[in-house]
């Protein structure tokens, strides 16, 4: 089986548990390669994620992902949230950061911060300062998510 379909078929089968428990799939990270093969999920929810979230999901998905035979060797689970200041490279991760605070690296190195307003094929929209400002995908080196803090940020 193909990775993209590997991987495909483990959300199916996790998918289920994650709405039962209010929660939604940000990434599913799957290495098999390895002494131990591991696979990694990130989720989030309205509020955040707590560690007993991840504790409770993690047994019910160890139990469905070895009733359905998705994966046929030995493996770590591991349930997390995202981060505080997660990387975002894959489409997922674009859509469940809109609205979100990030930061975005282009290349020729300018910076570009914004809440992340719009997920586009070929342009991500920015809100700023009451601005929408559009920034190019192909420009896109690097993008994150900003920690939200409630004091005020200082220059380094």
């Amino acid at each position: 089986m193909h990775d993209d379909e590997h991987d495909n078929r483990i959300e199916e089968v996790i998918q289920p548990v994650l709405h039962d428990h209010g929660l939604e799939l940000v990434d599913l990270d799957w290495r098999p390669h390895r002494p131990r093969a591991a696979l990694r999920i990130f989720v989030d929810k309205r509020g955040g994620v707590g560690i007993g979230d991840c504790e409770r999901v993690s047994r019910e998905i160890g139990d469905v992902l070895d009733v359905s035979g998705v994966i046929n060797e030995a493996y770590d689970l591991e349930v997390s949230s995202p981060g505080l200041d997660r990387q975002l490279r894959k489409e997922r991760e674009y859509r469940w950061a809109i609205g979100k605070p990030i930061r975005c690296w282009l290349a020729g190195g300018e910076e570009v911060r914004g809440r992340l307003a719009e997920v586009g094929v070929e342009r991500l929209t920015l809100e700023r300062s009451g601005e929408r400002v559009e920034v190019s995908r192909a420009d896109i080196t690097k993008a994150r998510l900003e920690a939200e803090v409630p004091w005020p940020r200082r220059s380094l």
